[in-house]
């Protein structure tokens, strides 16, 4: 890099799985019955940015998420989904940027961080909320539309609740301008605008979607099949699908979701066309990253959780650009606490990471290095399963009733076929890599389908 990049623009998508971004997956199809999703304008990103394959969170879902990011320590082993905390007992990306003369903006429709008590905005000049997401307490009054349209028989009334809420908190959409993702971007263009002037600016844009409900506005609803007749079902239910769902109602919902992927492109291309136009592109350093992916009942079940600790929840895109850099594909392994203390070495204000479990991978983007880690581990804090991956092999551990799974990441992306028998010497390897403390509880034994396999953790 031959100069420091001026200002930071952070951009966090939720739930956007790695396979649906085109640049990734080369344009094949992730489900052999749905058209590849398309994103032409994350594309066109990647095509000028640095590419990583291999960034993992730890902690896991939304808030340990952004912890991580923000602070650049782990929370697997330690926290679970709780606020920040005062400062200095956490000190964020906004805390270390505005005393180093930053102006500071937070945009976002990601509810869970403007909750009481959560203190995201800490530290933030400015800070706005776009309101309505998911089952954000914005609207209080009966939805005008039949929640009995967005729902099929086997929904529960606790799911049909949550639905309504949606509903209500959307019932007066009329276009795409309407949308939450649209609503994300053009606040964050305005503030964009308003704040050119400032020698040096960070931007946090958090964009809720494409995290369930998935509603894509009707243009871009075009990965459904239109024949289909049945009920819209933008919430898919937890449990196994194939229990409470057809198999057009499966290929329907995994339609929604693409529609709701190609949308956010659309919206994030806006975005970058207005950093285009306002020379954010010559002065600043802009990450685009997912917090994590999202289950399409590829292993059985829709939605988040512990036991969803496969490729569709744990690879995400990860875009770095900087003004000069050189377009290249970089598979390291990373973790999410490694991203702040290299976005504060990139900016020269290395010195300020010091003290963070993370490790800065500048010297891998500028070709120092080829590998930053051995091995990554993830999980939910309040959950026993842990997985453990290195470039090659995923080791899932598994609660005590279950046998732990092993598969081979090149030969099997998506991870078809335990090979926790075959291949045992390799899964005692991976679980030992880390300490007892990263788990509920330490497994002494491999779980396999046919025997167990005693293991001993490394010094």
């Amino acid at each position: 890099m031959s100069e420091i990049p001026s200002n930071l623009i952070l951009i966090v998508v939720d739930s956007l799985r790695q396979d649906h971004v085109s640049f990734y997956n080369k344009g094949e199809r992730v489900f052999t019955d749905l058209e590849p999703c398309r994103t032409p304008n994350i594309d066109e990103f990647a095509r000028r940015s640095i590419v990583f394959t291999n960034v993992y969170p730890s902690g896991l879902p939304t808030i340990p998420v952004r912890t991580e990011i923000l602070t650049g320590q782990f929370t697997l082993p330690y926290r679970p989904w709780t606020p920040l905390l005062p400062y200095p007992k956490d000190i964020t990306l906004a805390d270390i940027l505005r005393s180093n003369g930053f102006i500071c903006g937070l945009i976002s429709d990601t509810y869970h961080l403007f909750k009481p008590g959560m203190n995201f905005h800490r530290s933030f000049h400015e800070f706005r909320w776009i309101r309505g997401q998911e089952y954000d307490a914005y609207v209080s009054s009966p939805t005008r539309r039949r929640v009995e349209d967005y729902v099929n028989k086997n929904y529960t009334e606790v799911w049909r609740r949550l639905i309504a809420r949606y509903l209500a908190n959307t019932d007066d959409f009329k276009s795409a301008e309407d949308y939450f993702a649209m609503k994300v971007v053009k606040e964050a263009i305005d503030w964009l605008k308003r704040n050119r002037t400032y020698e040096r600016v960070f931007l946090w844009l958090d964009m809720f979607d494409p995290h369930e409900p998935w509603d894509p506005p009707p243009e871009f609803d075009i990965y459904t099949d239109p024949n289909y007749e049945g009920p819209r079902l933008i919430l898919p239910m937890g449990g196994y699908a194939r229990d409470w769902a057809s198999e057009e109602e499966i290929r329907f919902i995994r339609g929604l979701y693409a529609g709701e992927v190609s949308f956010v492109d659309h919206c994030l291309g806006l975005l970058f066309e207005s950093l285009e136009e306002l020379g954010y592109m010559d002065d600043s350093l802009i990450l685009l990253m997912a917090d994590h992916g999202h289950p399409l009942a590829d292993h059985g079940k829709f939605l988040k959780g512990p036991d969803r600790l496969y490729n569709e929840l744990l690879k995400i895109p990860f875009l770095i650009y900087y003004p000069g850099c050189k377009h290249k594909v970089i598979d390291a392994l990373i973790q999410f606490p490694d991203i702040l203390p290299t976005v504060l070495e990139l900016l020269g204000l290395g010195n300020e990471a010091k003290c963070m479990q993370g490790r800065s991978f500048t010297e891998i983007i500028t070709g120092g290095r080829r590998e930053h880690r051995e091995s990554v581990i993830v999980g939910y804090h309040e959950g026993e399963d842990r997985c453990i991956r290195t470039k090659r092999w995923s080791f899932i551990h598994r609660p005590e009733d279950q046998p732990d799974e092993l598969y081979d990441l090149v030969n099997d992306p998506k991870e078809t076929r335990n090979l926790i028998d075959e291949k045992s010497d390799v899964a005692i390897n991976l679980a030992s890599m880390y300490g007892r403390y990263f788990f509920k509880e330490a497994p002494t034994l491999i779980k396999g389908l046919q025997g167990r396999y005693e293991i001993s953790f490394r010094d």
